[in-house]
């Protein structure tokens, strides 16, 4: 049981309640999610298992791209649809498509973003969610994000929301994109629906439900779900060794640098397709490279 399991986190389930059920549905405490969603959000949730788990933190960081609506006319607390409602007005005159469009594409690339204060996001070592519930007021932190892409899907005038799908890097608030969204239309927002459909390699196409889960009929079953290691590391560039180095790497041992370094720091030890590590440019020393992660094999 190592591998990566694409998982349709359902709405009402925190990331954290997955994790748990996996373990009990996979018999292995060694579960790792890959992203935090919403209890209130479904979609796409990588769940690394076994030997998996080294490689959360570089799977957590690649794109996602949600399906995402914006409604104009009201902000809340929470920036979704959950929260009070903090203001309203009438939206008299819905942006044309054209300006809609154009809204959209002036977020692509690298902006700001400040994170909303019902987040986890970590102020002085306490979460913003924990100083909103408290009423205390707390600066913020500005956050670089990059939207790679943003197209509009629909828009409905009559209940004054507009859907779209995005692209974007980790760390982006889809809620904080529809309330600045909806600032630049004019108009107090906020998101009322939202839906993950892609992490990394993994799509809503491919991805596995509990139900599926639960009525397969033996592990083998529930093991053919797993995707291999690679994908969800593929998107770092790979250093391919000779059998004589493959065993230095697995006993992780730090090695001398190599004339020619893949594009990525860190980057993956290959031999013959078999992923054996990732490996980074030792900081305290350029002239070696040292293990980040080594994955378990026969060294025989």
């Amino acid at each position: 049981m190592n591998g990566i399991l694409p998982l349709w986190k359902p709405r009402g389930m925190t990331s954290h309640d997955c994790v748990m059920k996996i373990r009990r549905l996979y018999k292995t405490r060694k579960v790792g999610h890959t992203g935090t969603l919403d209890p209130e959000v479904e979609g796409v949730l990588p769940i690394c298992i076994g030997q998996a788990t080294k490689i959360v933190p570089f799977l957590t960081d690649t794109k996602k791209t949600y399906i995402a609506e914006v409604k104009l006319g009201q902000t809340t607390e929470t920036e979704d649809s959950y929260g009070g409602i903090v203001e309203a007005v009438n939206v008299d005159v819905f942006p044309e498509i054209g300006e809609i469009d154009a809204c959209l594409q002036s977020f692509l690339g690298v902006t700001k973003q400040i994170p909303p204060m019902y987040s986890a996001v970590k102020v002085n070592g306490k979460k913003l969610y924990e100083y909103a519930r408290a009423n205390e007021e707390v600066v913020r932190p500005v956050r670089n994000i990059e939207v790679h892409s943003i197209e509009r899907i629909a828009q409905n005038e009559n209940d004054h929301t507009i859907r779209f799908q995005v692209t974007c890097s980790k760390g982006t608030y889809i809620r904080t994109l529809c309330v600045d969204i909806g600032k630049q239309l004019g108009y107090p927002a906020h998101m009322s629906f939202l839906e993950r459909i892609r992490t990394g390699n993994f799509t809503k196409q491919e991805a596995i439900t509990f139900d599926q889960i639960e009525q397969a009929s033996n592990d083998l079953e529930r093991a053919a779900w797993l995707k291999p290691l690679l994908t969800g590391v593929d998107h770092l560039s790979a250093l391919e060794v000779s059998e004589q180095v493959k065993h230095k790497v697995q006993y992780g041992q730090k090695l001398s640098r190599p004339d020619e370094l893949p594009e990525t720091n860190p980057f993956l030890m290959m031999h013959q397709g078999e992923l054996l590590a990732i490996y980074q440019i030792h900081e305290k020393n350029e002239r070696e490279i040292k293990p980040v992660r080594v994955f378990q094999f026969d060294k025989k």
